[in-house]
């Protein structure tokens, strides 16, 4: 077991160099948004833009295009019928993020088997939420398992790994990662990340006034920010964990609910500390 600190922060964010542009730093598609659950795709999206991508585009249900336009205009924007724009853009991703507020309505279903399948050499994919529960419903398999990660909860992973929240330990944790052969984000009070590059990171940050909705969502929207523009390994998944719960803990000491978007507003200044501190 490897315990999280500080040093992966100072080994994953580096200073962004002085010549470069908007895809020095990468293109994500983040996917999601129901006309329900709107807000899960923009706090995402939120997270992701703020942890520094360089280019964001959300595929999302019409219903939200406002929404998102007004909080975040430095994202692209789609509606779920522009198939041909749409697959266009996952061509060119460099990640793609699939799962806050989807839902579990079947052309959903059909929409996520689209991007497993048609995922290219080289292009990570994080998939969260509603969209873990439709790849165990559907039986889907993955194209590329080791450059996928999954951000479940321990209800969800219960769902996707067969394994009862008892039957959770390290141990069978881990034998299901290697059956999957994706990266597991496992998410609880101390969230711990199964890869088989490593015995297993453990998380030792985090606090109950991030118990609240968007978290999550969040925390995957930063996984797919970090990933887009630094290195795409496990090490670059556990910093922006790590980040995810420090800025919680920080937030926690003045407030008595740590709000999801007050994480990512606080996002640009940690990302500078830490880059400035980088030997």
């Amino acid at each position: 077991m490897v315990q999280l600190s500080e040093d992966i922060l100072h080994k994953v964010i580096t200073k962004r160099p002085e010549i470069s542009h908007k895809g020095t730093f990468g293109r994500v598609v983040l996917i999601g948004g129901s006309q329900q659950y709107g807000g899960a795709i923009i706090m995402s999206a939120e997270a992701c833009v703020k942890s520094g991508a360089g280019l964001t585009t959300v595929i999302t249900a019409r219903k939200n295009h406002t929404a998102l336009h007004a909080r975040l205009p430095e994202a692209m924007v789609l509606d779920f019928n522009e198939t041909n724009t749409i697959y266009q853009t996952l061509e060119k991703a460099d990640v793609i993020l699939i799962g806050p507020g989807l839902g579990l309505a079947k052309e959903m279903a059909l929409f996520l088997k689209g991007v497993v399948s048609n995922q290219n050499v080289g292009q990570w994919l994080v998939v969260d939420g509603s969209a873990i529960t439709l790849f165990k419903d559907y039986n889907l398999s993955l194209k590329f398992p080791a450059q996928t990660v999954f951000t479940p909860h321990q209800a969800e992973w219960a769902h996707l790994s067969g394994l009862k929240f008892v039957e959770q330990t390290n141990e069978n944790n881990r034998a299901k990662q290697a059956l999957l052969g994706a990266k597991i984000v496992l998410k609880s009070h101390r969230t711990t990340i199964y890869d088989e590059a490593v015995a297993y990171y453990q998380n030792p940050l985090g606090n109950p006034g991030m118990a609240t909705g968007g978290t999550g969502d969040t925390l995957a929207g930063m996984i797919t920010g970090f990933l887009a523009q630094f290195e795409k390994n496990i090490d670059t998944v556990a910093a922006a964990v790590y980040l995810h719960s420090l800025i919680g803990d920080d937030l926690a000491e003045d407030n008595y609910v740590v709000l999801p978007t007050s994480i990512s507003e606080a996002l640009p200044r940690y990302m500078k500390k830490y880059a400035s501190e980088r030997k």
